[in-house]
């Protein structure tokens, strides 16, 4: 979600495309999941299509992010700002949850900015790695995070960013490190191999297509997007609800 520093005529479109897109997904998601749950306003059930983004739209968001660390540079300072962008999203939805504008598992513990946020963090331990080595380490980390989806919760909270929730936990966007750092260095072996060279697979599109256009502007500026989009939806919703009848 964090814009790469690597040189915008060397940008690769399509993953500043895919990363639009998933951007864009999390937004249809969040706007479906207020208004049927936290606001309430409409009772329908969820489609396929929405849960199979909401389960694994995060999943290629991690790659593509595993994939840009790998073409760009100053990981720990661009982590040190997603991370603390992760917390201002902790702070509001913590205050929602005081003020009474929400239950509480609207409060965001570890969501997808913590995650990518710490996944930046730890790369340089494992960036001297081979492409292979984190392509292992990160199935491997992946399964043994998917094995611990749904199980038992614990007593205690502090091995929550692991995947080890407490009993009765909840959350409105929860990204832990395992499996979603597995899938991240998965993206850097990706990065390592695939994109090797740092130039884009698909050269003969037409970039300036104005649907790839849009979605490559998104992904530029997906760190926006998702910090603002959360407010507009509320307000959105705020004036519905003012403005129905009483």
């Amino acid at each position: 979600m964090k814009r790469q520093d690597y040189d915008m005529k060397k940008r690769i479109w399509e993953l500043d495309a895919l990363r639009g897109l998933c951007i864009l997904g999390m937004v249809v998601v969040h706007f479906i999941y207020d208004l049927v749950e936290l606001y309430g306003l409409v009772a329908w059930e969820y489609p396929p299509l929405f849960t199979f983004v909401k389960q694994w739209g995060g999943v290629l968001f991690l790659l593509i992010s595993g994939i840009s660390v790998t073409l760009g540079s100053h990981c720990i300072r661009r982590g040190l700002l997603v991370f603390a962008c992760g917390l201002v999203c902790t702070a509001v939805t913590v205050g929602m949850y005081h003020f009474q504008m929400a239950g509480k598992s609207i409060i965001i513990y570890f969501g997808v900015l913590h995650c990518l946020g710490v996944c930046m963090l730890l790369w340089p331990i494992f960036r001297k790695l081979p492409h292979w080595a984190l392509a292992l380490l990160g199935l491997c980390l992946a399964i043994i995070g998917l094995y611990l989806l749904g199980r038992p919760g614990l007593p205690f909270p502090y091995l929550m960013p692991l995947g080890l929730p407490w009993s009765g936990f909840s959350s409105s966007d929860y990204f832990p490190l395992l499996p979603y750092f597995g899938f991240f260095l998965i993206g850097c072996a990706l990065g390592r191999s695939v994109y090797r060279k740092k130039q884009s697979l698909l050269p003969k599109v037409n970039a300036n297509f104005f649907l790839i256009r849009f979605l490559t502007l998104c992904g530029k500026h997906s760190l926006w997007i998702y910090l603002l989009h959360q407010p507009l939806l509320s307000g959105i919703f705020y004036l519905i609800m003012w403005l129905q009848p009483k």
